[in-house]
């Protein structure tokens, strides 16, 4: 099969819907399937405001148009809302080609917390985006729900994995995390004002606070929490030593549909600390960490999981079964249509 998957979130971006993307194009291609992704790198592009490291592309319908014509898709994909992938939906609306999509992000919120804009305004965004696609690719019940809500009924189940050649409970631990004064508290992703990071930090339960990640907000939290420990971007089995090092991971987003990194965390042993929010009510059970609206509540609990339960339940998420799930929500199309 030919998959066209088109997206505005793609490397050298390093977040959640860029590993899903990159984890279940391997999948697809170790099985036969040829995929082209579009990506902003294709084209002209300017600094997202506010979010430098987004590239915001000048992509025009025509061009994306001709791109997917050359390579003949059997079936498109719409991974995000941005300039790319409203360019492929122009296209694709002008022909009658179905296409599906997915909604990896609470984009409303993730707006609201960067700009001020009232997350209704860009709900109807939302909303008009995606109403033509034949499925709304999402990753838990949760999101689900709120489409439904939205008056986005055509939502399908895509669920997340984990690569377990690089994250498991057995393997090298991080010396420079292993000598801080414990219990270690880990903060895994973009260090961005959308992802709550703050509320980890203020947190009052003993220990050391460790951030692994890069992004906008990092210098102006290290000059606030001088005594917090940022280590910068780490992935592969650097990241995985630094999850065994932990002893819980702080998940303090509020905005994130799942959060690949509690998965990873868990995978390698190490218990999650959450709010009870989208993300972690769909990933998370009471025994292998704990959500609170008091996240110095919810860290204490979590600290009292076993870590071999941990990674015994990270085991239901696989790659493999990732992309079956994106394989089987795709909508075949008519080729002569694309010509037209």
């Amino acid at each position: 099969m030919r998959i066209a998957i088109v997206t505005d979130a793609w490397s050298p971006q390093v977040n959640g819907v860029v590993r899903t993307l990159q984890a279940v194009q391997r999948e697809l291609e170790s099985i036969g399937h040829q995929v082209l992704v579009v990506s902003p790198e294709r084209f002209a592009s300017v600094p997202c405001p506010t979010y430098p490291e987004i590239r915001l592309a000048f992509a025009r319908s025509g061009a994306v148009g001709r791109m997917l014509a050359a390579f003949g898709p059997d079936a498109i994909h719409l991974a995000t809302e941005g300039p790319v992938c409203l360019a492929a939906r122009t296209w694709c609306l002008a022909r009658a080609l179905p296409f599906t999509s997915a909604y990896h992000t609470q984009f409303p919120d993730y707006v609201a917390a960067r700009t001020g804009a009232n997350p209704d305004w860009i709900w109807r965004y939302i909303r008009w985006f995606h109403r033509p696609a034949q499925s709304i690719l999402v990753s838990t019940p949760s999101v689900a729900k709120t489409l439904v809500d939205q008056g986005l009924p055509q939502v399908r189940e895509w669920g997340r994995g984990i690569d377990f050649a690089q994250f498991g409970f057995d393997g090298a631990r991080d010396p420079q995390i292993a000598a801080l004064p414990g219990p270690i508290l880990l903060y895994v992703g973009r260090v961005a004002i959308e992802k709550n990071i703050e509320a980890f930090l203020a947190s009052r339960h003993p220990g050391t606070k460790v951030v692994v990640g890069d992004g906008p907000a990092r210098a102006s939290l290290a000059r606030r929490f001088p005594n917090a420990v940022f280590l910068g971007q780490r992935s592969g089995l650097d990241l995985a030593a630094a999850y065994r090092t932990a002893d819980v991971l702080v998940f303090p987003s509020r905005t994130d549909t799942f959060g690949l990194v509690m998965i990873e965390a868990l995978a390698c042993g190490t218990p999650v600390a959450a709010y009870p929010v989208t993300g972690p009510i769909d990933v998370l059970d009471d025994r292998v960490g704990a959500m609170d609206a008091d996240l110095d509540v919810a860290i204490a609990a979590a600290l009292t999981r076993r870590s071999v339960t941990c990674a015994a339940y990270a085991a239901r998420y696989s790659w493999p079964a990732s992309a079956r799930q994106f394989l089987h929500a795709l909508v075949p199309l008519d080729r002569k249509l694309m010509a037209a």
